[in-house]
């Protein structure tokens, strides 16, 4: 039986609020993490993921007192990334209540903490966080950049990954810093040349805009879609989201609202579910 697709909302925290912008400037507060997470939890999400935006950029550690709030109320996996730099930091965040950790910045500057991470907790615990944005001078057109987007880091997108999940990363979030908050839709053009390239989860991030968005993602060969302002700000719902992938022959988890059919376009029929 075909796995999941998993729907993900994103908590983008900084200074202890969440907050959502366009290709990580312009922030806009869109609540309480906390508070948010309990709501998106009893919506049906099937992870969550909470990103302290500013951790690397300010030089410190995630807030651990506010993962710990979050891991508390919600009954659902959570990957919490920003700042982690060693095997120490992964190592509190597990005991602040993740079960996931997302690493870029630090294993960016040190590719070896992948290796001490794996070796310490396994594979399963360990998210590469790739902030992808097309650059020419790469030899694939993609290359990474780090501190929020802020700073190229001179690597090509695709050979990153590579090596990272060569080393063990057991998943990628993969976000494009082209269409990061844009609403757009995903980069499905980055999207399905990450998916050729590695079999680990795929995550696909940034620029959903609609549910059939969530589709194209699933179709380019994403095992999961994340999202942060499209739920924020009730522009497309859990459910909906859901009801698109199925309705497009995606299994997704949990029951699936069917008089949401009429509010929502889909982006594509039944059976049409074929990936990369």
């Amino acid at each position: 039986m075909a796995v999941a697709i998993r729907v993900i909302p994103c908590l983008d925290v900084d200074a202890g609020r969440v907050v959502k912008g366009v290709h990580f400037l312009n922030l806009r507060d869109a609540g309480d993490p906390v508070e948010l997470a309990r709501q998106y939890g009893q919506a049906g999400a099937d992870e969550l993921t909470f990103l302290d935006i500013s951790a690397s950029a300010e030089q410190r550690a995630t807030t651990r007192e506010m993962v710990a709030r979050t891991a508390e109320t919600i009954f659902i996996p959570l990957t919490v990334g920003g700042g982690v730099n060693s095997v120490a930091d992964v190592d509190q965040l597990l005991r602040s209540g993740a079960d996931k950790v997302g690493i870029n910045t630090g294993a960016i500057r040190q590719p070896e903490v992948i290796d001490q991470i794996v070796r310490r907790f396994g594979n399963q615990v360990l998210v590469l966080s790739v902030d992808a944005r097309r650059d020419p001078s790469q030899p694939s057109g993609f290359g990474v950049t780090t501190h929020g987007g802020r700073r190229a880091a001179g690597l090509d997108a695709l050979a990153w990954t590579k090596q990272a999940v060569e080393r063990g990363v057991g998943e990628i979030l993969l976000n494009s810093m082209d269409a990061d908050g844009t609403t757009a839709g995903f980069d499905v053009e980055l999207i399905g040349r990450v998916r050729d390239l590695v079999e680990v989860p795929l995550i696909a991030s940034g620029g959903a805009g609609q549910a059939a968005d969530f589709v194209a993602a699933a179709r380019a060969g994403a095992d999961a879609v994340l999202a942060a302002s499209v739920f924020h700000y009730g522009t497309v719902t859990i459910d909906q989201v859901k009801l698109a992938l199925a309705e497009a022959g995606f299994p997704v988890r949990g029951p699936v609202d069917q008089s949401l059919a009429q509010d929502q376009d889909t982006g594509g029929a039944a059976g049409q579910g074929e990936r990369r």
